[in-house]
């Protein structure tokens, strides 16, 4: 078995972008992560593509659209990942099985989303696709109502947490500011996060505007090879642990607050890792699609005991300057969430920090990052635990 490192990436710009399609922000970035790996497109072996869908673009075949701007790739294999908002971090983990099934020795991988030329109420139901539909398809808000609920059933059993679901607003969108690539680069405060206001409403009670993730535009590539020849590179990151945990996707299956899968994904990947507990991370770029999702994935860490995890915020503990720096490039909260690009971005940017080059990002410590990237309500759940290769 030969595991597979990370030797070159490129990210576009999230938000609303002039990009017409799939294929024009794939083409931003998949060229440009060959370049930055030093890498030749006839020497790729596979092509893996995070696209999630489900009615954001009429072209639903996109295996094959970097082919494009990379002909040279004209009869690779090239495969569709999918896995709702873990879409992409679906595609990395195939790649790194590619390679480490000995199936081949380099491959791409991409991920994109195009949103915004949706319109707003087509996109709630286009994102609530990800649930449950027979039970959930019909709660108000659309996937922003799922979080809504499990952030009220939250708030029933552990007392209202909106001071916590503030500040991890408030958190991330400080560190936003600092992410060339990211949708919104301002500091919003808490203040204005903690209270409902006409620029800061309600979207789904209690989660407010604040409290919600970006419809988005973007993509992000990765180039993965085997580890003989990420040493002949100036650069590597390797892979200490790669899990996927999948569990149930109806709600009323599980005890929707405790992120079941998360916390099994979690234990696997930290034992994978040789590790004592999440504590002996450096950061960790997490899923934080609402913020309500970052409060229970603390838990599900095991950074605090359920019912706890506004003490991991509130006291700073993930803060930048915190002892374990979580979503310093924002998270999708401030950096957006094209949903097939999301998974490889959060990858991305981890490997940039590892190998110091994360800009007005970079974290003095980072010897060992995690990415934790998760469809559904907790139903697909991958965790990556990454570190320099030396």
């Amino acid at each position: 078995m030969s595991e597979a490192a990370i030797i070159g990436w490129a990210h576009s710009r999230f938000g609303k972008l002039e990009a017409p399609d799939l294929e024009t922000l794939m083409a931003e970035v998949a060229g440009a992560a060959l370049e930055d790996a030093g890498v030749a497109p006839g020497d790729v072996d596979a092509v893996f593509v995070g696209v999630f869908n489900n009615g954001f673009s009429d072209q639903d075949f996109p295996s094959s659209l970097v082919f494009q701007s990379l002909p040279e790739l004209r009869f690779k294999p090239a495969t569709r990942y999918e896995n709702a908002c873990a879409t992409g971090s679906a595609a990395v983990h195939g790649a790194r099985d590619f390679i480490a099934a000995g199936r081949g020795r380099i491959a791409l991988v991409v991920g994109a989303e195009k949103m915004t030329a949706t319109p707003g109420p087509e996109v709630g139901n286009i994102l609530l696709k990800a649930s449950y539909r027979k039970e959930e398809g019909d709660i108000p808000a659309g996937f922003a109502g799922v979080f809504g609920r499990i952030a009220e059933r939250y708030f029933q059993r552990y007392g209202d947490q909106s001071d916590a679901l503030a500040a991890i607003a408030a958190k991330n969108h400080k560190n936003g500011v600092d992410n060339p690539y990211a949708q919104m680069r301002k500091d919003l405060g808490f203040a204005f996060c903690r209270e409902a206001s006409e620029k800061n409403p309600y979207v789904a009670p209690p989660l407010k505007r604040t409290d919600c993730s970006l419809v988005s535009d973007g993509a992000a590539a990765l180039v993965l090879a085997e580890e003989s020849i990420a040493r002949a590179r100036p650069r590597a990151v390797r892979f200490r642990a790669a899990v996927q945990v999948n569990d149930f996707l109806p709600m009323s299956r599980r005890d929707i607050v405790r992120f079941e899968g998360a916390a099994l994904a979690w234990q696997k990947a930290l034992k994978e890792a040789g590790l004592a507990s999440a504590w002996d991370l450096s950061f960790a770029e997490i899923h934080d699609c609402f913020t309500i999702a970052e409060l229970i994935e603390y838990e599900a860490m095991g950074l605090a005991a359920p019912g706890q995890g506004a003490r991991v915020i509130l006291e700073g503990l993930t803060a930048a300057d915190g002892k374990l720096p979580i979503n310093r490039s924002g998270g999708l909260k401030a950096k957006g969430h094209p949903i097939g690009a999301t998974g490889v971005s959060m990858h991305a940017l981890a490997a940039m920090q590892l190998t110091g080059e994360a800009g007005a990002m970079q974290l003095p410590k980072a010897d060992l990052g995690a990415v934790f990237n998760m469809g559904g309500a907790a139903v697909a759940n991958y965790v990556s635990i990454l570190e320099r290769l030396a």
